[in-house]
């Protein structure tokens, strides 16, 4: 059972749900635009932490800094992604050792640029990270990058464009395009799923 929790970002409560399943083994999860409705119950997000919770993991999505009832404002990814950082302490000082790290669209772009200045997490997974919408200029390499997916119909996540970024961001990753999938995954969330689960 999924329990509620909260840890401290920068001195804000944040909210969180924490469903426990190995003492070892953890994912965070991120969601999509706070300005655009996201938060920690998307469906996108909750496929996300359904295929990790049956593998295994034990699982925490959050929301961001002033989203739902976690404090703070909006803070243009950068306090989001000291959110990001503190929920990754807070498996860490659960005792957990594997500690993974997957995003949806904004979240995917906040976990890339959280992560560069992250030693915690041991692979990390992006849906559909955001290219056509946000910069990723500043994002080099991502060594524990394992897996990248997007849909064939998403103008806001292109295939084209993440293609030719995951050379740099790490050549050894993964790429899965779902044909039909546009960003919301409308109709396409069990074949997210499946392939999600195709990675582990």
């Amino acid at each position: 059972m999924a329990e509620k929790i909260t840890f401290l970002s920068e001195g804000y409560k944040i909210e969180g749900l924490l469903n426990q399943k190995d003492e070892k083994k953890g994912v965070v999860v991120t969601h999509p635009h706070p300005l655009y409705g996201g938060d920690m119950n998307n469906l996108v997000v909750e496929s996300i932490v359904h295929v990790y919770h049956m593998k295994g993991y034990s699982t925490l999505k959050f929301n961001f800094r002033g989203v739902g009832r976690s404090q703070g404002a909006y803070d243009d990814g950068l306090g989001e992604q000291k959110d990001v950082l503190s929920a990754l302490s807070f498996l860490a000082d659960m005792g957990m050792e594997q500690i993974d790290l997957a995003g949806y669209s904004f979240g995917a772009w906040v976990n890339a640029h959280a992560l560069q200045k992250d030693t915690l997490t041991k692979q990390m997974i992006m849906v559909s990270p955001p290219v056509g919408f946000m910069d990723f200029k500043s994002i080099v390499t991502m060594n524990t990058l394992k897996f990248v997916v997007t849909g064939n119909r998403d103008d806001i996540a292109p295939a084209d464009m993440i293609e030719k970024m995951i050379s740099t961001w790490n050549p050894n990753a993964r790429f899965e395009v779902i044909d039909g999938a546009d960003h919301f995954y409308g109709g396409y969330l069990k074949q997210l799923e499946s392939v999600l689960s195709s990675t582990f």
